[in-house]
């Protein structure tokens, strides 16, 4: 019998380890827990009755994972200085409170290349290291998954459902909506009660998910604003968040080709940040080149780097600031060059084996003369 309640105590014992979430999320995906809403190296505590310092830990991982937030947006976003500044700002006020009244929701703008998509896989991949893989971060194209305009209160009824769905299994969720110019008016209003000031709907808190809104929609006014600063001899960093903001808003609220034309989210004042993307120039668009190569292992080549900066299109026609792409044609550019780099890899390859070899053959020389 003792040998029995041994057993079942080890059995007991090894159950309850293998079931911690410490030891179960080291090998299945986990909604991160209170106090984690930002990937950071730091872990929260779980002891009772010590909120002070559960508080502390809580704050000091947040402080870490915006900082591990910089980093990613220094070193992979490019000529956005608005984007990551509002980014950094909205998302550190918001995971270093405990417990915040609304959703974070952002509202992305920009013509297309400029790195909202980007940003928003970052921001992602902070939450939920998978990123746009993980069960926990959700991508919805207007094209792809609301495409009927007939069906708009069908789309409604389903984008609630799975909202709700989603935020019960994990509070931290993250919901992105590319496409927002195609969407049909009116669809996205159906998660206005999930960005309210409620501290739950039906039983369901929403105030720790995140919203993100991707949009081509405001583009235009962004890119004159940007082009106007350049005009009057104005640095493109001297572009303020204020000199955009309200314009992007009452822009998009009443663009008839918006998904957000007439919205109640933008008329309840529920979007906490419109952030606009600017219009990127060359140099911007090499600092891509080079992060293309860097990424598949090439050696950076400025005659590359120049050549398809260069095939790039650019406005105004005259004095080619911008480029009207931004840089989403890099990769198939780059891919035009890409035998010309694997050729000179080859060269240079080669010419290392050479001299290697040179070099070899020269030391069996001196060895055979001092043996003589």
């Amino acid at each position: 019998m003792a040998r029995v309640g041994l057993a079942l105590g080890v059995a007991s014992a090894l159950t309850g380890y293998l079931s911690h979430p410490r030891f179960y999320c080291n090998y299945v995906e986990c909604c991160p827990r209170d106090g984690q809403r930002l990937n950071a190296s730091g872990t929260a505590g779980a002891g009772g009755g010590r909120a002070a310092p559960e508080l502390g830990r809580s704050l000091g991982s947040a402080a870490r994972g915006v900082r591990a937030l910089k980093a990613q947006l220094d070193n992979r976003l490019f000529g956005q200085h608005l984007a990551k500044d509002v980014v950094l700002k909205a998302v550190l006020g918001f995971s270093n409170n405990p417990s915040p009244k609304k959703p974070l929701m952002l509202s992305l703008h920009g013509w297309a290349g400029t790195g909202k998509n980007f940003l928003s896989q970052i921001l992602a991949e902070q939450v939920h290291p998978a990123g746009l893989r993980s069960k926990y971060v959700h991508l919805f194209l207007a094209t792809l998954h609301f495409p009927h305009h007939d069906q708009v209160k069908l789309y409604k009824e389903q984008l609630q459902n799975w909202i709700r769905g989603n935020v019960s299994a994990c509070p931290s969720s993250v919901f992105i909506f590319d496409e927002m110019d195609k969407m049909h008016p009116g669809v996205i209003d159906a998660i206005k009660p999930f960005l309210d000031y409620y501290e739950e709907v039906d039983g369901v808190s929403y105030r720790k998910a995140i919203f993100i809104f991707l949009s081509n929609a405001g583009g235009d006014l962004i890119n004159k604003a940007a082009l106007d600063f350049w005009i009057s001899g104005k640095r493109r960093e001297d572009i303020q968040l204020k000199d955009l903001e309200a314009l992007l808003s009452v822009g998009v609220f009443n663009n008839k080709n918006s998904g957000l034309w007439h919205s109640s989210i933008i008329d309840r004042n529920l979007i906490d940040y419109f952030v606009p993307f600017l219009p990127l120039e060359q140099r911007h668009v090499k600092m891509c080149v080079r992060a293309e190569m860097t990424a598949r292992g090439y050696a950076v080549d400025e005659n590359i780097v120049q050549a398809v900066a260069d095939e790039m299109t650019y406005f105004p026609k005259e004095q080619r600031i911008y480029s009207d792409k931004g840089c989403k044609t890099v990769q198939a550019k780059l891919d035009i060059h890409e035998d010309l780099v694997m050729r000179e890899m080859k060269a240079r390859g080669v010419g290392q084996l050479l001299a290697a070899a040179h070099t070899s053959l020269k030391e069996i020389d001196a060895v055979s003369v001092r043996k003589v």
